[in-house]
């Protein structure tokens, strides 16, 4: 038992480790500065959906329907900027607003009608996919004409300078600390079990350096991409979330025991449709970047997206039942997949092998999160 709970910590990171290894023998190019700049921009887009999910997912309800979610929106902002003349912030803040409402729509309906979530997102990704392939009239929409001072092109093409990333850097590691530190004594003051002290300084050293080594490595490059920054800022604010609000506990408690949580007088459905009601704030960030990141909105925008944000989430040990899981884990869930389809696009691996290798991750994390979890206190 205390093996299994010594090793599980650093399934993750081993199995980054190993991933990573390999794809810098089969291709040097892999660590070049361009392509870890490049591979920080899809893992940014794939971390913030994630992070919309693992919310969901903490109260023991699934979200199909994201990745249709995110072309559609994309789409949407695309279409009303580069043919309808809007301006970008008015067109990003109205897909902005239509998403949240949207999603908070379909957690309502879920949660108040008693409606599965798999059935309702299922509904969800159909409809959306439709919607979005009329919108754009099954066309190419580009989302820059030369322009780059445009809002829309600039979400992955503007790189804030090395000096400025690495103060950035600087601010998130003391806020880190900061959390930490009071996450340890709300603990203590509440007389729970604390873990060993020389472990939670290993933990915030190791997080400190990977944020260290961000501006180091697009320093390289042209900087710190803007998507980066958006991720560090979702991030930050699920991690204040889960761990230092009420809200927080509650999604666990849902999760857990949603009878439990009921007699325990917890709203679940404020909390529920409060939760999906993030997704689809996250589902339209995702979509403006990861449109803005491909050039245009084209029909196959957002396609197997809900796969990669569940995968990550599952990747990274939260319980598809709900009640468990950590917004660390989920950044690792999605840097092992983001890194996973670089590094096989970077090696020219064909789209078929692709999805081999995906369900074969998402079937070994499985299996990890079982074995080493068996025993789990």
């Amino acid at each position: 038992m205390r093996a299994s709970s010594t090793l599980r910590p650093l399934v993750m990171p081993l199995a980054l480790a190993t991933i990573g290894a390999y794809f810098a023998l089969a291709e040097p190019a892999f660590l070049g500065s361009r392509n870890l700049t490049q591979l920080m921009i899809e893992y940014s887009i794939t971390a913030t959906l994630a992070l919309g999910m693992f919310l969901v997912i903490l109260t023991g309800q699934i979200d199909l329907s994201v990745g249709s979610g995110v072309g559609l929106i994309g789409g949407l902002a695309a279409v009303l900027v580069f043919k309808h003349g809007w301006s970008a912030p008015a067109a990003l803040g109205l897909g902005f607003v239509l998403a949240v409402a949207t999603w908070s729509l379909m957690g309502a309906l879920i949660i108040k009608q008693r409606v599965p979530s798999f059935i309702i997102t299922l509904g969800g990704l159909l409809i959306f996919k439709g919607l979005f392939w009329k919108i754009i009239d099954n066309s190419t929409i580009p989302v820059s004409r030369g322009d780059e001072d445009n809002l829309y092109s600039l979400l992955t093409t503007y790189y804030l300078p090395t000096i400025a990333g690495a103060g950035v850097a600087a601010a998130a590691v003391l806020g880190l600390a900061w959390l930490s530190w009071r996450a340890r004594r709300e603990r203590a003051a509440a007389g729970l079990p604390l873990e060993r002290g020389a472990w939670a300084v290993v933990k915030l050293l190791a997080a400190a350096g990977a944020i260290g080594a961000v501006p180091w490595i697009c320093a390289h490059f042209r900087g710190v991409p803007l998507s980066v920054l958006i991720l560090a800022g979702v991030a930050s604010l699920v991690y204040f979330l889960t761990q230092h609000t009420r809200f927080g506990r509650h999604l666990y408690a849902i999760g857990g025991n949603e009878e439990a949580a009921v007699l325990a007088g917890i709203s679940v459905p404020r909390v529920v449709v409060a939760a999906f009601a993030f997704m689809g704030a996250m589902v339209a960030v995702t979509g403006f970047t990861v449109t803005a990141y491909s050039g245009a909105s084209t029909p196959t925008v957002g396609d197997l997206m809900e796969l990669d944000a569940i995968a990550a989430c599952v990747i990274g040990g939260t319980s598809l039942k709900g009640g468990r899981g950590s917004v660390v884990g989920v950044l690792l869930g999605a840097l092992i997949m983001a890194t996973l389809l670089n590094g096989m696009t970077l090696l020219a691996v064909p789209p078929e092998l692709k999805f081999i290798a995906r369900g074969a991750v998402l079937g070994l994390a499985v299996w990890a999160d079982v074995r080493f979890g068996r025993n789990r206190a």
